[in-house]
């Protein structure tokens, strides 16, 4: 599976979002009524809408980029190796734009792989950059493009195999290929107050790169490779 796929050709990526306030009460009142509009059918029974403010970072609309960690694989002695690095900023513009110019540096054959990416990364940072009044780099653009000329791969589409009810998670894809995959101290969910309480994006950045790190193996086993040792995982700062 895979063999076409050349690994220096791919960024792994993941990115981790907040809600752009850390209260509801915060947000400007005529953005109140939209977020009321918008979550009033996921929220759960006898739930406002300013207690499920909390999970606004999911959303592009109302949330914000923290954290986006990449990797790329490199050989060395005919060994794969992994780079991963991690931008972080309160100020999402500052982030977005040192991403974007990373993308812009590359080589035109350069593939974007994500876990969902294609129905969260991918968009959700298109979305913030447009927002931001930036330009989305050519390797995120989709419009008037041909399926086969985008460049991005999703490994949780590929485990789909056409099965378009089926949602599996990294961590599950980690678990059944038995992945070695260090114990992380915080999830998802603690993202938002470990950036609001905490103030700690360093923690966010570790969390995030883990999983960049169990997106690189997970691939590796798509492709029928041997997984990574920790000892050519370099960590850069």
């Amino acid at each position: 599976m895979l063999k076409h796929l050349k690994l220096n050709n791919i960024f792994l990526l993941d990115i981790e979002t907040v809600p752009q306030y850390e209260n509801f009460d915060e947000l400007p009142g005529h953005l109140q009524i939209l977020w009321e509009q918008k979550s009033q059918y996921q929220c759960k029974s006898g739930q406002t809408a300013a207690e499920f403010y909390e999970s606004a970072g999911i959303w592009s609309e109302f949330g914000k980029i923290v954290c986006i960690s990449i990797g790329f694989f490199h050989l060395e002695e005919n060994h794969i190796h992994l780079r991963v690095r991690s931008f972080t900023a309160h100020d999402e513009e500052l982030l977005l734009l040192q991403f974007i110019n990373l993308l812009n540096a590359q080589s035109s054959n350069l593939q974007l792989c994500a876990h969902n990416g294609k129905e969260f990364d991918f968009p959700y940072l298109c979305r913030r950059m447009l927002i931001n009044g930036l330009q989305i780099p050519k390797v995120l653009q989709l419009s008037g493009k041909k399926p086969w000329e985008i460049n991005h791969i999703d490994t949780l589409e590929l485990w789909k195999f056409g099965d378009h009810k089926h949602f599996t998670s990294l961590n599950l894809l980690a678990a059944i290929f038995n992945l070695p995959t260090p114990k992380n101290d915080i999830d998802g969910s603690k993202v938002r107050q470990v950036y609001y309480q905490e103030k700690n994006l360093k923690r966010i950045a570790n969390y995030c790169e883990k999983d960049v790190i169990t997106l690189a193996q997970v691939l590796l086993r798509f492709k029928g490779l041997p997984i990574i040792p920790p000892e050519n995982i370099t960590l850069v700062e």
